[in-house]
């Protein structure tokens, strides 16, 4: 290697450095002023070096906001993101790969024109169907429920179509094999298939968990009540005041975003994995 090209990777790195300080430094913003126990103080720090240092950390934020006599309950408001969460990942690697291994191993006529279509839908925003759905929810009596919060979003036509993908490149004469053993149609999805396809199981649970956890607009339209609000339309709440407590706003805030990081961690080597065997597939 030439002395060029050693000045040329330390010129990289530290571009690189950089650029992951100027990503890192809000979330490292956010979790320092989580430990202040100061709110002016926090509002004081902002806009200089201050902002990124606390002197005397303390959790009485998190306690007081987890309190469950406190007016501002955060720890139902993360129960019910994590129920929500849960239920629609789940829901979601079921329906979606039942649906995708049926139109890869299904005698179905229709097969070459359902999996267009199915693609096709991915292009319409849920904007454009939200008010049809929320009348339709109305109209069912399903307002203010965990349900109506999951079951929208558990058959995702990319969803069902990655589980397509990945089923798809699945050695065809194995599922024969197990037909001629006596397998039945369902008991080759479940012991052959999914067992196959776990990057493609862990990126879905990644992908469709955030975007659970981080949706807004349509819980704050079909809840009324605390008793299933998700964490993502209490923290809007903090706003609504005429005082904001930045400190408990923070620590909310990093309340929201620790299980979303712990989820990625513990499936990112599958989503590694999946994104790898793609890029060497395709």
């Amino acid at each position: 290697m030439t002395q060029n090209d050693k000045r040329f990777d330390r010129i990289k790195a530290a571009i690189l450095i950089c650029i992951g300080i100027i990503f890192i430094s809000p979330l490292f913003l956010m979790i320092v002023s989580s430990l202040k126990d100061d709110r002016l103080q926090i509002m004081e720090d902002i806009g200089s070096i201050k902002a990124f240092w606390v002197s005397n950390p303390t959790l009485n934020n998190f306690v007081e906001i987890l309190n469950p006599s406190s007016l501002q309950n955060f720890g139902m408001y993360f129960r019910n993101s994590v129920i929500i969460l849960a239920l629609t990942a789940i829901g979601t690697i079921v329906i979606s790969s039942m649906a995708g291994y049926t139109l890869l191993r299904g005698r179905m006529k229709m097969h070459k024109i359902l999996l267009p279509v199915i693609i096709s839908l991915y292009i319409i925003p849920l904007e454009a169907i939200m008010l049809p759905l929320l009348y339709q929810s109305i109209k069912m009596g399903l307002i203010d429920t965990f349900v109506i919060q999951i079951l929208p979003f558990i058959a995702s036509p990319m969803y069902i179509f990655l589980f397509y993908q990945f089923m798809k490149q699945v050695p065809h004469s194995i599922g024969e094999a197990a037909f001629i053993e006596g397998a039945s149609f369902w008991r080759v999805y479940k012991d052959i298939y999914l067992p196959i396809n776990t990057s493609a199981i862990a990126t879905v649970a990644i992908l469709q968990g955030m975007d659970s956890w981080n949706q807004y607009f349509w819980p704050l339209l079909v809840t009324q009540s605390d008793r299933v609000r998700p964490i993502s339309v209490a923290i809007a709440s903090f706003s609504q005041v005429g005082t904001i407590y930045w400190d408990r706003l923070m620590a909310a805030s990093v309340l929201m975003m620790l299980p979303v990081l712990i989820f990625f961690l513990i499936f990112q080597r599958f989503f590694i994995a999946s994104i790898a065997s793609s890029a060497v597939k395709g």
